[in-house]
């Protein structure tokens, strides 16, 4: 005889609800196949393997690095957006706007948030790729994701940065100057570096001190206010708009390989 409705349980309500099947598109999952079709309906699932082998869910393996340094780089976005609203990117109140983040806010909490979790992404980004290398997770058919890994590693340092001329103060407007200037020594693309030379057309120079990477970033010759800007719209936008496309790609990838590789 077939349970009533008081009868069945409030999963099983749910599941023959129509605003479950609208979502999920079927019933409450019970068997493998179900499960299975659940995750690939479902656009917040897919990307989730079906099935998962049991080294995969061992911390001891893992150590969680992946999905710790996605953790932070969401809290870093939504501390990031909540920063947006008060600092101003301009010589002016760039350096008074951060003291005031830091002091008239309670604790500083958004910007120490936001602070301390760019140190530790950093840090556990460079530590799961220690980990995938010291499992050879990177070896075939796993090298295409390994090389979107690096990537997004290097994203995640010039996140860093860019990120730290934004205070406004002696020592980001130095390190920036220093480390703009290591980017003029560049290849090809530094007007200083090698193979500049090579990028002519006749006696004209593609690549010279108005042209290279350094006047890029800095938007001139020297740190300014247009090296501010550059810096809060690559920080705020162009990098972390990249790296969401790039971060989709590698868990599609993984799901793609079959999850988490297994242990040597």
């Amino acid at each position: 005889m077939a349970k009533d409705d008081k009868q069945k349980s409030l999963l099983e309500r749910l599941g023959e609800s129509q605003v479950w099947k609208s979502i999920i598109r079927s019933g409450v999952p019970r068997t493998r196949r179900q499960r299975m079709h659940a995750i690939l309906g479902s656009v917040f699932l897919h990307l989730h393997p079906a099935r998962l082998p049991k080294h995969a869910v061992k911390v001891g393996y893992t150590w969680c690095m992946g999905g710790l340094s996605f953790f932070l780089f969401v809290l870093l976005t939504i501390t990031g957006i909540l920063l947006m609203f008060y600092y101003r990117p301009t010589v002016e109140y760039a350096y008074t706007d951060i003291i005031d983040l830091t002091e008239q806010v309670p604790l500083g909490m958004m910007r120490e948030l936001h602070r301390w979790a760019a140190h530790a992404m950093v840090l556990i980004v460079w530590l799961h790729m220690l980990r995938v290398f010291m499992t050879g997770s990177y070896k075939p058919p796993r090298e295409f994701n390994w090389g979107v890994g690096v990537l997004l590693m290097t994203m995640t340092l010039f996140l860093s940065f860019t990120g730290y001329l934004l205070p406004w103060d002696q020592l980001a407007i130095w390190a920036v100057t220093v480390g703009t200037n290591m980017a003029r020594a560049h290849p090809f693309i530094g007007h200083e570096g090698p193979g500049a030379s090579l990028l002519a057309i006749g006696d004209i120079n593609l690549v010279h001190m108005g042209s290279d990477v350094r006047f890029a970033l800095l938007g001139g010759r020297f740190v300014g206010e247009a090296t501010l800007l550059r810096f809060y719209v690559l920080h705020c936008i162009a990098v972390p708009f990249i790296m969401m496309i790039f971060l989709a790609i590698h868990f599609w990838r993984i799901r793609k390989d079959g999850g988490i590789s297994g242990p040597l």
